[in-house]
């Protein structure tokens, strides 16, 4: 077991399952957001059904931080392993098909900057301001008046939108990713699990993006 997990095929197995999980996650956390477009009290009672159900919680936050520091491990581990492997940054590169498209070449770059990402929308929104309010009769944290609040600011909008436009591209290589580290990409399948990995990755960037977006817009109109 251990020396599978050293292998280079043990590492690339491992860090398409932390993938995996946290793909999982990011559509269950994007779908769930945008209960915002409905109303504000919708989104509360989601957030709160969230941190109600503790064991769910807790379960979920600890697989998650094993999930990300294992993918961020193992991801710089074959990045060394490949480059070394390459003998030399200066080789030519590949040009037309075999050419490593700007979501691959660029994995290391834009999987930084959205683990910043993460990092800062933790510190907004899990420890951010904590306000409350009360939906049919319950008292729970006010996490619309927050994202009301965060998303007002124009800056604040433009920063989410650089990085989900990232987080976009880094799971239309990862999907693909996903599957190869699995030994199920199959040449026949190819076409259809790229296309698959593009979908995804609109419909959870495109998603995620349509929340500030909206709150932004409802205040301006507002104001």
């Amino acid at each position: 077991m251990v020396s599978f997990i050293q292998s280079t095929v043990g590492k690339k197995y491992l860090m398409g399952l932390s993938g995996l999980i946290w793909a999982g996650f990011i559509f269950g956390h994007m779908a769930g957001n945008m209960t915002i477009l409905v109303s504000p009290d919708m989104y509360n009672a989601y957030g709160h059904a969230i941190v109600s159900n503790k064991i769910l919680l807790y379960g979920t936050e600890i697989a998650l931080v094993f999930a990300l520091v294992a993918h961020v491990t193992l991801a710089l581990l074959l990045t060394k392993q490949n480059r070394d492997s390459r003998g030399t940054r200066y080789a030519s590169k590949p040009n037309g098909e075999k050419a490593a498209s700007f979501a691959s070449e660029w994995m290391a770059v834009h999987g930084s900057i959205i683990l910043v990402f993460i990092i800062l929308h933790l510190v907004t929104f899990k420890y951010g301001p904590h306000y409350e309010t009360t939906v049919d009769g319950v008292v729970m944290r006010d996490l619309a008046r927050l994202i009301y609040e965060v998303f007002s600011n124009p800056l604040a909008v433009g920063w989410y939108l650089v990085a989900l436009v990232l987080l976009g591209f880094h799971l239309t290589h990862g999907v693909r990713s996903i599957f190869q580290s699995f030994g199920l990409l199959h040449p026949a399948y190819q076409p259809v699990i790229k296309k698959a990995g593009v979908i995804y990755s609109v419909v959870v960037a495109g998603g995620f993006i349509s929340q500030p977006l909206f709150v932004f817009l409802t205040r301006v109109v507002a104001a």
